[in-house]
């Protein structure tokens, strides 16, 4: 053993040396660590223990001294070593994060991770690292639509107030279409799924014409209304709404809560409103279609049956978002507002704010 170190091999140490060596899962560098240790106890000098481990002499002292130092668990972590790449300074993290916020060069959209490497000369892993440390995502793209409403929050706290605390004896529905329904089929059968396989399908499709879904949610109960027409124009706007007024309890008052769309605001539908005194239209303000609460539905039609489903025509489809609208019935959830409207309306004169500095 080397001049100066000595050690004692308890009998603790060596049956978990030897039990290191005898698993065949231990990692290579432990076992001949461990190797080393328990020949050094046996008596073997460095030579033989150097052929016996396959390992150079400076590798048999320095674990013989670790183990003298720190037992067992010192053969079986590693020390840290200085990276032989020096750090970057703090100056090249602020070029970074000043590159990444003006724009790309050569008329990208965006940058990446290659052309910010390019420009600051360093790594792609070191500019990806910074990116990490500032939180920027470059390659990311959020969208919004701030309302230009005049009476954006008066129309808020009229659509909400009805969401909230609707009137007594009244049916408060959310009203509006959803069109350019498409009746797609796929040019060849589907594969099913399969373990560790997801269910494939052909990039190509055959049209088979397009629909549109009229649709009113009862806010308090859930249920909905539904009529597929083949076009979107006041005439089929005012036949869904007599279908709506004999589905609609007499007695009741109807609130109607829709957006900005045209139709909803033609002179033979507001004729037919001033021949029907119980109803009353709630208009959301312009470009804030999230207050309707029918869009969750439509969302819900959309994600769950639309966009996988395969329709060999359009009386297909029809039929399935007349059965989804049905089975939506069979276990209704009434619609439940929890967003608190002041502070929409702060976000909204954050959102105005910010784009007018920016601009």
């Amino acid at each position: 053993m080397r001049t100066g170190i000595s050690f004692t091999l308890t009998t603790s140490d060596r049956n978990r040396l030897e039990a290191l060596v005898a698993d065949g899962n231990t990692a290579q560098k432990h076992v001949w660590r461990a190797r080393i240790v328990l020949l050094s106890a046996a008596g073997q000098g460095t030579h033989a223990i150097m052929r016996e481990a396959g390992v150079a002499k400076t590798a048999v002292w320095r674990w013989q001294e670790r183990f003298a130092q720190e037992g067992v668990d010192g053969l079986l972590r590693d020390k840290t070593r200085p990276s032989r790449i020096p750090p970057l300074g703090p100056e090249v993290s602020e070029r970074v994060v000043a590159l990444t916020q003006n724009e790309p060069p050569d008329e990208a959209s965006h940058w990446t991770a290659a052309a910010m490497a390019q420009a600051a000369g360093i790594s792609v892993s070191s500019v990806q690292r910074i990116w990490r440390g500032h939180g920027l995502q470059p390659h990311r793209l959020r969208q919004f639509k701030l309302s230009t409403d005049p009476a954006f929050a008066a129309k808020l706290r009229d659509v909400v107030g009805l969401y909230v605390d609707p009137p007594a004896h009244a049916v408060v529905l959310s009203v509006d279409e959803k069109s350019q329904i498409q009746a797609l089929s796929r040019t060849q059968a589907s594969l099913p799924m399969k373990p560790g396989q997801p269910e494939t399908r052909t990039h190509d499709y055959k049209r088979h014409g397009t629909t549109t879904l009229f649709a009113a949610l009862n806010v308090l109960e859930g249920t909905v209304i539904g009529c597929c027409m083949q076009r979107h124009r006041h005439q089929e706007f005012i036949r869904f709404l007599n279908s709506v007024e004999a589905a609609v309890p007499a007695g009741k008052l109807v609130h109607a809560v829709l957006d900005n769309y045209a139709v909803h605001k033609h002179p033979k539908v507001r004729a037919w409103l001033d021949r029907h005194p119980r109803w009353t239209f709630h208009f959301t303000p312009t470009s804030a279609s999230w207050l309707n609460a029918v869009e969750g539905f439509f969302a819900k039609l959309t994600t769950r049956r639309l966009r996988r489903g395969v329709f060999g025509s359009l009386v297909e489809v029809q039929a399935a978002i007349k059965r989804f609208i049905a089975q939506t019935n069979g276990d209704p959830r009434p619609f439940v507002w929890t967003a608190d409207p002041d502070r929409i309306i702060k976000a909204a004169k954050r959102g105005h704010q910010a784009l007018d500095s920016a601009h």
